[in-house]
């Protein structure tokens, strides 16, 4: 079985957008510098890493499944440029209560684990909000909680 540091894509890979917005095109994607470094290093651990991110915006009709797919696919394409791996990405798009896999629910996790032969119990959650620290207690993994490119605290 393999080691995973699971990634939360808003406010950890890309800068947050204001609450109650949404991510919905490459252009507005910013990528946090620090984040590239985290990556090259995870690679060069030998590590998995992939994303998890919830992405209600589809099931709000604000965006279309191919937009998030295009932007996943730029993301991905500006990593590698840099040097830095994303093995997969999964995201939920549904409504909260609609499904299993919505954060902090540990559906994009365990579907990663059964593609990618993952010990969850000992792989690592990174992200920046109440919700994927709650994931990272159900699923039994280690929480580092981030700001902006900046480690706020970690807890084994």
């Amino acid at each position: 079985m393999r080691q995973c540091v699971f990634l939360d894509r808003d406010g950890v890979i890309n800068v947050k957008p204001t609450p109650g917005e949404y991510i919905r095109t490459w252009e507005e994607f910013q990528l946090i510098p620090e984040v590239v470094d985290w990556i090259r290093l995870f690679n060069a651990l030998g590590l998995l890493v992939i994303v998890v991110t919830n992405q209600r915006g589809v099931a709000r009709g604000i965006m279309k499944q191919s937009d998030l797919d295009r932007i996943h696919e730029r993301m991905r394409a500006e990593l590698a440029r840099a040097g830095a791996r994303i093995d997969d990405v999964f995201s939920c798009v549904h409504e909260e209560g609609a499904c299993d896999c919505r954060k902090p629910k540990p559906g994009m996790v365990l579907e990663a684990a059964k593609r990618w032969d993952i010990d969850v119990g000992q792989s690592l959650m990174i992200g920046d909000s109440a919700l994927d620290r709650k994931l990272a207690e159900i699923c039994g993994m280690r929480f580092v909680a981030v700001d902006k490119g900046k480690v706020l605290e970690v807890i084994a």
